[in-house]
């Protein structure tokens, strides 16, 4: 049975922005509403799961997707959202997770292929885009290595996962208080491998007003 449940994200302030930035405009619809639609026009989504910070939108975004199933409250921290949204996933028919970035408008169906396609045979699973420059590491405005590039990837979402493999990495994160930098950062806490499959470099997350115009050139290529 291939049944999958979609987290995403969208409980940010957005303080670099200036304010949420998912509901900032791109072409005329908000950067949330693009990423909505991608999972929702998915043949293999089963549902989605919309985590926002107040729940002064939710009768809107349940009237326009037929398949957002429930909306969460957003947490402090962006693990503490995801958590928030996992709860809402009937544990009883579940089995792949995909958590994505509600800023991340431009994920394409493509891409949400190859992440389910592999989830249903790996634990674990993140799209990533290799890195284009040299990265040093540096202190105090001295070099002291330079890292090698192509061991270097730059990690995307939608990140996909067992049910099961999830949740004993949040449970066990939140047991021991620990947060990390993403879901499969806490997957591999546990002890357990995550596969690595193409990103797409145009699946960019929307931090500042200028990715609002990088955005927009991707959608006139």
């Amino acid at each position: 049975m291939k049944r999958v449940s979609v987290i995403v994200v969208a409980a940010g302030e957005g303080k670099r922005f200036g304010f949420s930035k998912q509901f900032a405009l791109l072409r005329g619809k908000s950067v949330l509403n693009w990423s909505l639609e991608a999972f929702e026009g998915h043949e293999d989504v089963s549902e989605v799961i919309l985590v926002l910070k107040d729940d002064s939108r939710n009768t809107d975004y349940i009237e326009r997707f037929r398949k957002i199933a429930s909306i969460a409250k957003g947490g402090d921290k962006r693990q503490d959202s995801v958590l928030s949204g996992f709860h809402k996933i009937d544990p009883e028919k579940a089995r792949i997770v995909l958590v994505h970035d509600g800023v991340r408008p431009l994920v394409s169906k493509e891409l949400i292929d190859r992440v389910i396609e592999a989830a249903l045979e790996k634990e674990a699973v993140v799209p990533a885009v290799p890195l284009k420059d040299t990265v040093k590491l540096v202190d105090e405005q001295v070099v002291t290595r330079t890292l090698d590039r192509d061991k270097l990837f730059l990690i995307q979402t939608p990140q996909g996962f067992l049910y099961s493999t999830l949740k004993a990495a949040l449970d066990e994160s939140r047991k021991d208080d620990f947060y990390g930098t993403d879901e499969a950062s806490l997957v591999e806490r546990i002890g357990k491998k995550v596969t690595v499959v193409p990103g797409d470099p145009k699946n960019i997350k929307i931090t500042t007003p200028e990715d609002i115009k990088i955005a927009e050139a991707f959608l006139e290529d």
